[in-house]
Formats: structure tokens, C-alpha cells, sequence
């Protein structure tokens, strides 16, 4: 008797796998490509979609072994050239970083997923304006591609080209209505008015309840953007809120306690710092450190607004090079290799002879101690903000594969604590000719005035350049990339205040630590 199912299931494709990717479905992508890959061990595509997954998950070190495997699958095809670029950039390897996507592009042709790729992978690496010029390529073959007219619109968001870069999300949106990424950039480009926005198109879209998760999530803050923009406070909340429990719902729990941060307040003491073996002495980098949302951008523009100034940007070199000049976690590492290598690493990006550099990685408060020990004429500026602007700032902003912390209000009010007491400790542990604290209150009420207290404080001559950074066309990478093109405001100032209400949980668990004077 013939058993066999005339209704069987043609095996899963790559296309599906892509398809799933694209949707943000990472378990189903991964699920495909082990079928394809049950079939065809040496299909080298899905080896790379699969280094892709474990980008998503959080997993270097897993994804550069998809990639090599890809790479020795594929006779020299570019893709997975381009993967291992990515992963080596993402575990702080610039340099080599650098090199493989040079590689990659001695074998790109003109098919336009190869261009893609290589733009994302050049605008990782901060070559913005190249990374332009291939997204443009990569539009003109395929304008109906909705992944490559967003990568054109992220890179013009960067580099200033506002007007442009909105367009281009329109266009995705004609394509696709359900591509969240566009309508989050979208929202961000510019200040809503009543008579331009995109409210009801984006509660419109939520509504027809065809979202996938993770496109939901970016749509909710966009509305909490454009909403807050029209001082429609409760309609904002109610989509930060709804954005923030659904991000959650799709993390789990964020990992990021206060553990890590109580244990470098107990070990990196006083002690610790003057005892440490003196570092590189011969170069005097500039950290910039701080939470997200709190102003280092700003500080960091001013910055390298200076002629004697240049910025290497968020590089997470020094946590990199800390890993790799370190054995089981020991943090008794040798500082004058660290300093060296850290020095290498964040330099790999062709930095202009005989002019210093600003290092805005955010999470480098956790290593200050460490950055003293290992450069001890650096200068590290920590950069504070008052608590519930603070807060307030970091929970209605999403962001990607860190800081999980901030999507619950009593976790975001535990770290902001955490936070604070590593600062006192730094402040009691580092000399003063180290660390410098600036309030970005202090920024927005006296420009010139807080301009002058960094300047002075990192031994450069003053120059009024610094009270022009708006001008500046470096591009930005940075979350704020579009407020740092404008003059200071002081708008964003007292800004929880519109939501006091709603931030009650918030307000009432920093108030057991932090007096109400501080907070109001």
C-alpha cells in the first residue's frame, strides 16, 4: 500500500530563511538553516545567515565560526567575507576588522546584495560617505528593496542629510508598511508638528494588528517621539510603556544588575589605583563616558570641535583589548600592554597624525579605574545628568542589544543608583587631574562657561570652534546624531516633569536613596 502524502512539504529555501531574518523570526531563521543544512552541510549560505543569528543573539565568538565555515564553503564570495568583517568589529578587532572588508571588497561585483553588504559593513567602520556611495549603487539596481533604500536612509541620518534620509523612508514604507526600522528613523529626523507628522499612519499600521514583534516595538517608540513633540504626554507614555513591555517580553530578563558594579566598587579602591604599575605615559586620549542619554554626544562634539581634536566615536576597544590582555576575567593585567593595545586598536581607523582623540564608549565608566591605570595621561570626563531626566531619558529610548535594564522602571532607578555610586567611587579613587565630572545641566545654561571647565581640563588652548559643534559635518553615529546639528536647547530640561505622574514607580524608588531636592 503506497503511504507516501501527496500533500508533502517542499523542504524549507534559503529565500524562507531570508524571509524570516528580515521579519526578525531569529529562531525560525535558525530552525530553516538547520534543515537546509541537515540536507547540505556545505551550503555555505546558510553557514552565513546563521552567523548572522548569532550576531542577534549576543554571540560572537559563535558567529565567526558560522562565518569561517562560510568562507571556506563559498570560493572567495564575498558575503561571508563581509560576515567575518562585522564579527570582527564586534568583539573589537578594527584593525583586522578593517582589513577583511577590504578583502571583501577586491571580490564584490554588481550584485546588489554584495554592495549592500559591503556599505554596512564600511559604515560600521565609520567610512560613512563610502558606505553612502554603495547604498546608492545598491538602490539603483534594486529600488524595490526595501533593506537597501533603509541602509541609505540610516547612513544620510548620520552624515546630516536629513531631508534626504526621510525620503528614503517613505519609500521603504511604500514598499513594505509593516518595516518598523523605518518608521523609528523616520520619526527621529526632525520635531513633529501638528500639521506634518505620522501619528495616525503608525497607530493606523499597529492597529491592523499584522506587525511582526520587533517591528511593533520600534514603532511604539516612534510614536512616543512624535507624540512627545506634540505634547501629547499621556497618548506618548501610553506607547513608550506598551514599547518597553513588549521589548521586555521579547529579552526576558535583562542580565544587567548592579552585581558587576558593586564588585568594581569593592576591588578598584584607592589602593588598588596607586599600587597599579604605571601605563603607556606617551599619549593622553580623551574618554568620554557616561549613561545613555545623558549627554556624552554633546560633550563629545564639543570636543572634537577643537582643530587639536578628532573622535574615534563609540570604539568598545578598551573593554576589547581588556578581555584579550586578561586571563579567566583577572583584572590584574599588565596596564602598559593594555594601554598599547587599547592605543592600536582605537587608532585603526587611520586617525590624523599628531592630534588627540575623543573615546565616547559609553560603558568605560566601568573602567575608569582601569583606563588610569593603563593611560595615566589620559583624561576621562564623566558626564552626569539629574536623576529623573536621566531616567526618564533612557526609558523611552530603545535600544539595540544592551542596556536591557532600562525597559522597567524600578530596574532603570536601580542602575541609575548603581551608577551614582560608581561615580562617587571614581570621584574618591581617581585624581583630580584624571577625572572631571560635568552636569549636562550645566552645558545647556552656560555653553561657553562648561566649554571652557573641559577644555581647560584636557590642556588644550581654547578655541572658539568648540560653541560652533552644531556646524560640524562629521558624521554622527551616535543616538543623537540628529540633536547634536543643533544649537544647545534647554528643552529637554525638567522634561519628566510631563509625565510625573506616570513615573511614579520610578520617582518613588529613587527617592529612598536620592533626597526629593535632588530629584525635583
Amino acid at each position: 500500500m503506497n503511504t507516501a502524502s501527496p500533500h508533502r512539504r517542499p523542504p524549507p529555501t534559503i529565500e524562507a530563511a531570508r524571509r524570516a531574518f528580515v521579519g526578525g523570526d531569529v529562531a525560525a531563521t535558525e530552525l530553516i538553516c538547520a534543515q537546509i543544512l541537515a540536507r547540505d552541510a556545505n551550503d555555505w549560505t546558510a553557514w552565513s545567515l546563521l552567523a548572522e543569528t548569532a550576531l542577534q543573539r549576543g554571540r560572537p565568538d559563535a558567529a565567526i565560526v558560522c562565518a569561517e565555515r562560510a568562507i571556506a564553503l563559498s570560493n572567495g564570495r564575498p558575503i561571508p567575507l563581509i560576515l567575518r568583517a562585522k564579527c570582527l568589529f564586534l568583539t573589537g578587532n578594527v584593525r583586522q576588522a578593517l582589513e577583511a572588508a577590504e578583502l571583501a571588497q577586491a571580490s564584490v561585483g554588481t550584485a546588489p546584495e554584495e554592495i549592500d553588504a559591503l556599505g554596512a559593513i564600511l559604515g560600521l567602520l565609520g567610512f560613512h560617505d563610502r558606505a553612502r556611495g554603495l547604498f546608492l549603487r545598491a538602490v539603483a539596481r534594486r529600488a524595490d528593496t526595501p533593506q537597501y533604500l533603509f541602509n541609505l536612509a540610516a547612513t544620510e541620518r548620520m552624515i546630516g542629510a536629513f531631508e534626504e534620509a526621510e525620503a528614503h523612508c517613505d519609500a521603504v514604507l511604500d514598499i513594505d508598511r509593516g518595516y518598523g526600522l523605518a518608521y523609528y528613523l523616520r520619526s527621529d529626523l526632525r520635531i513633529q508638528t501638528a500639521g506634518r507628522n505620522h501619528i495616525a499612519e503608525m497607530e493606523a499600521v499597529i492597529s491592523d494588528g499584522k506587525l511582526s514583534p520587533q517591528s511593533e516595538v520600534m514603532i511604539r517608540f516612534g510614536l512616543g517621539k512624535e507624540c512627545d513633540d506634540l505634547e501629547l504626554y499621556e497618548r506618548a507614555f501610553d506607547h513608550v510603556d506598551a514599547g518597553c513591555k513588549l521589548q521586555r517580553r521579547l529579552i526576558g530578563e535583562s542580565g544587567e544588575g548592579t552585581a558587576e558594579i558593586e564588585q568594581i566598587i569593592r576591588s578598584h579602591t584607592k589602593n588598588w589605583v596607586d599600587a597599579a604599575p604605571a601605563g603607556n605615559f606617551s599619549t593622553a586620549p580623551v574618554f568620554v563616558t557616561g549613561l545613555p542619554r545623558t549627554g556624552t554626544t554633546l560633550v563629545e562634539r564639543i570636543l572634537a570641535s577643537h582643530p587639536a581634536m578628532s573622535s574615534v566615536g563609540e570604539t568598545g576597544a578598551f573593554a576589547a583589548e581588556l578581555r584579550r590582555t586578561t586571563v579567566n576575567g583577572d583584572t590584574r593585567c599588565d596596564p602598559a600592554r593594555l594601554g598599547q593595545s587599547y592605543l592600536q586598536a582605537a587608532t585603526a581607523l587611520r586617525q590624523p597624525p599628531h592630534v588627540r582623540f575623543v573615546d565616547k564608549t559609553l560603558e568605560n565608566y566601568l573602567y575608569c579605574g582601569l583606563i588610569h591605570a593603563a593611560l595615566p595621561a589620559a583624561k576621562i570626563i564623566l558626564v552626569q545628568r539629574r536623576p529623573m531626566d536621566a531616567c526618564w531619558a533612557m526609558y523611552k529610548a530603545l535600544f539595540h542589544n544592551k542596556f536591557a535594564f532600562s525597559y522597567d522602571q524600578i530596574e532603570v532607578a536601580e542602575y541609575y543608583l548603581a551608577f551614582r555610586r560608581l561615580s562617587e567611587h571614581w570621584r574618591t579613587v581617581l585624581p583630580k587631574h584624571a577625572l572631571l565630572e560635568i552636569n549636562y545641566e550645566d552645558i545647556v545654561n552656560d555653553q561657553a562657561a562648561a566649554s571652557r571647565k573641559m577644555i581647560d581640563f584636557i590642556g588644550l588652548a581654547w578655541d572658539d570652534d568648540v560653541l560652533r559643534f552644531n556646524e560640524s559635518s562629521v558624521p554622527s553615529a551616535t543616538a543623537s546624531a540628529v540633536q547634536v546639528r543643533r544649537p544647545i536647547y534647554a528643552s529637554s530640561v525638567g522634561k519628566w516633569r510631563s509625565y510625573a505622574e506616570r513615573l511614579r514607580p520610578l520617582q518613588d524608588r529613587l527617592l529612598r536613596d536620592i533626597p526629593e531636592a535632588d530629584l525635583t
